[in-house]
């Protein structure tokens, strides 16, 4: 093979690469940097969060209620803005920074109770009294801070998906 061929094929390959990470990337958003960089929480996994949660779609709006790019309720908004000390606007829930804002205070809150990151999340998804009843379950936790099971389908799925889109994240953005 000639030399300028294979140049050719070399420069060909890596050009598909760089449009493959691009196109990657623009899947892996990063909207609303000021606010997520204000909540102390690493980057990655509040955008794994939103990513899981809604897709950044600011309009999401769940079946059970929820709200936004990080599907908050209203409930939860306005107990975790009363915890926090912030004014509660349910109307602004749909807006992206507010939502935003909110789902990163109610997820540093769940970072704090469970320090345990996938314990955690699947308090994000499947509420927080609904994992203290599995953290007393001894079938479930050895120890009642790590749940070695979670018996919800669909909050195992949930986990492992946001655990898979922080690891994209961390990669593409470190």
């Amino acid at each position: 093979m000639k030399a300028s061929r294979l140049l050719w094929i070399v420069a060909a390959l890596l050009m598909a690469c760089v449009v493959v990470f691009f196109i990657i990337r623009a899947a892996y958003r990063r909207p609303y940097r000021e606010e997520v960089a204000a909540s102390g929480i690493p980057p990655a996994l509040v955008y794994a969060v939103m990513k899981a949660e809604s897709g950044f779609r600011e309009d999401a709006l769940s079946h059970a209620g929820a709200v936004g790019l990080m599907q908050v309720k209203p409930a939860t908004a306005e107990f975790i803005c009363a915890r926090r000390g912030v004014v509660f606007a349910a109307e602004r829930l749909q807006e992206g920074g507010y939502n935003v804002r909110v789902g990163c205070m109610y997820l540093a809150y769940l970072l704090e109770r469970f320090p345990h990151k996938e314990t955690a999340l699947a308090a994000y998804n499947a509420g927080e009294g609904r994992v203290r009843q599995w953290l007393a379950d001894e079938a479930l936790s050895e120890d009642g801070n790590v749940l070695k099971a979670i018996p919800y389908p669909e909050t195992r799925t949930y986990v492992k998906k946001v655990l898979k889109f922080e690891k994209f994240y961390e990669f593409f953005y470190g």
